[in-house]
């Protein structure tokens, strides 16, 4: 097959050597030969280049298709992924504001059960202090009764210049000024 295409070659140099009179004269020899070296030099690749270019085009093709198919599968996880992560975001600061919020109403319940227990407690220590006030005022009511009893009886033993039995006179005054209490 080289020896043909060597021949060819060699008859086209042999023609081309004469070489046209004139740019516009035709050289049909060369002509000729030309396509018969284009003809010779298809059919040999077409035999055994082109299958093997066809098959390498092929396979980068088919190459090419699943890398993008790669990179589109992966930019759409990336997209889920992406969205995924938005939604979590979201989710987490929904969560944040919502343990806020939550932490703000405890603490208002516990200002508000604080303060009413600060109340309760104020209250039953002046309801303590009304009755210890009243417990008091009562003994010392009682008391001046008492000293009250003891002057007058003194005041009418002098009086009187004699001595009474001390229970009786006692009893005498304390009713008497029992109905003086109840009188106003």
């Amino acid at each position: 097959m080289t020896n043909l295409i060597l021949a060819l070659v060699a008859a086209v140099q042999e023609d081309h050597a004469a070489g046209p009179a004139s740019p516009f004269e035709v050289n049909f020899g060369l002509f000729f030969w030309t396509w018969v070296v284009f003809i010779a030099l298809f059919f040999v690749l077409k035999k055994f280049a082109w299958p093997a270019i066809l098959r390498a085009t092929e396979e980068r093709e088919r190459r090419i298709k699943a890398q993008l198919a790669e990179a589109q599968r992966q930019n759409a996880e990336a997209r889920a992924a992406l969205e995924e992560h938005r939604k979590l975001l979201a989710g987490a600061k929904d969560e944040a504001h919502t343990m806020i919020n939550e932490a703000k109403a405890v603490a208002q319940k516990e200002r508000e059960a604080l303060l009413a227990r600060t109340r309760q407690e104020q209250e039953q220590m002046l309801e303590r202090a009304k009755r210890e006030i009243d417990v008091e005022r009562d003994r010392a009511v009682a008391e001046l009764r008492r000293e009250a009893v003891d002057l007058s009886l003194a005041a009418a033993s002098r009086l009187i210049e004699q001595r009474l039995d001390d229970d009786a006179n006692r009893k005498l005054v304390t009713e008497f000024l029992s109905s003086l209490g109840k009188g106003h």
